[in-house]
């Protein structure tokens, strides 16, 4: 790959799986995302991957006053693209979980490209005293849950969000047939170029942490999708830093952050989201690449701008 070649880092700050037992560095008060974000934000993350919380016990939460209480903040403190999570809840319906990107009309939601189990029920046993009441029963039941996105899903938001707000998406594809999915919803005038495909490896319910799938994925992608997109890549948990490592020397743009790993090293938790961003941060420029701004982001992936946002 060429050495000037710039890279969007994303940072994903709070997520929908992890919970506060696990590390006290995650922020589920408004205060506390905003600061992370903005952090995370000087430390070179491009564009921030935006999940709320209930602030009183970390519980998940897609209700648009949790996000407006940090959004104005993180638009006053930073410049950096806002991407909105449209799959923050894995037992609500698509309408509940489009709520707060209505609400907020951001540059950049996320998509899930597919229905999948998604679970995350190992971690309860590592486990034994909880901060909180509702956790153990969230993450234990979470062999039960059934991550819904059908193509109705998928068409609705690209209609209401799409259409209506001009937001571009982060198409999350869990699995190599998230890809033919979105293939068939682009041939059906859903998604216009550039797409941006965010491949996900290391959920339980979706494909392996491995750099042959990560190969696989590209590979299908270049021949679903020629020259007419930009990727980037998310390994969860202990395969976050190997993985934007082979991503980056593959031609694409990384993702971070604690709602994919709650670690900076192997077994030391991470003090902070920009903490990793400042690692893969380092990682690229020592590869020889360039952080891209998010002016730079904007202009790579066809944003709107940060201007035509409503919070």
């Amino acid at each position: 790959m060429p050495k000037n070649r710039k890279v969007i880092i994303t940072c994903a700050v709070t997520g929908a799986i992890h919970t506060p037992t696990m590390s006290d560095a995650l922020p589920y008060r408004p205060e506390d995302i905003a600061r992370h974000a903005i952090d995370a934000a000087d430390a070179g993350a491009a564009v921030l991957h935006l999940h709320a919380r209930n602030p009183i016990d970390g519980s998940i939460s897609i209700a648009p006053n949790d996000f407006a209480a940090f959004l104005p903040i993180i638009k006053q403190g930073t410049n950096a693209v806002v991407n909105i999570s449209t799959g923050g809840s894995l037992k609500t319906s698509i309408e509940d979980r489009m709520a707060p990107a209505k609400y907020a009309s951001p540059e950049m939601c996320s998509l899930n490209m597919g229905s999948m189990n998604f679970s995350f029920h190992p971690l309860a046993d590592k486990y034994s005293d909880w901060k909180f009441d509702w956790e153990e029963d969230y993450i234990r039941k979470s062999d039960t849950y059934i991550f819904r996105n059908t193509f109705e899903d998928i068409a609705k938001v690209a209609r209401q969000l799409g259409g209506d707000h001009k937001v571009k998406f982060e198409h999350e594809c869990y699995d190599v047939g998230h890809l033919y999915n979105l293939k068939f919803c682009v041939n059906s005038g859903l998604f216009k170029p550039p797409i941006f495909i965010q491949f996900v490896l290391g959920i339980l319910g979706g494909i392996g942490p491995d750099i042959d799938n990560l190969v696989f994925m590209k590979r299908t992608a270049d021949r679903l999708f020629g020259d007419d997109y930009q990727w980037s890549v998310l390994g969860a948990g202990r395969a976050q830093m190997p993985l934007a490592t082979q991503g980056m020397m593959m031609g694409g743009n990384v993702r971070v952050g604690l709602e994919d790993s709650l670690f900076y090293d192997r077994g030391e938790l991470a003090t902070s989201n920009a903490q990793q961003v400042e690692k893969v941060r380092r990682i690229a420029e020592e590869l020889g690449f360039e952080i891209a701004s998010p002016d730079d982001a904007r202009e790579m992936l066809g944003l709107k701008g940060g201007d035509r946002v409503q919070f």
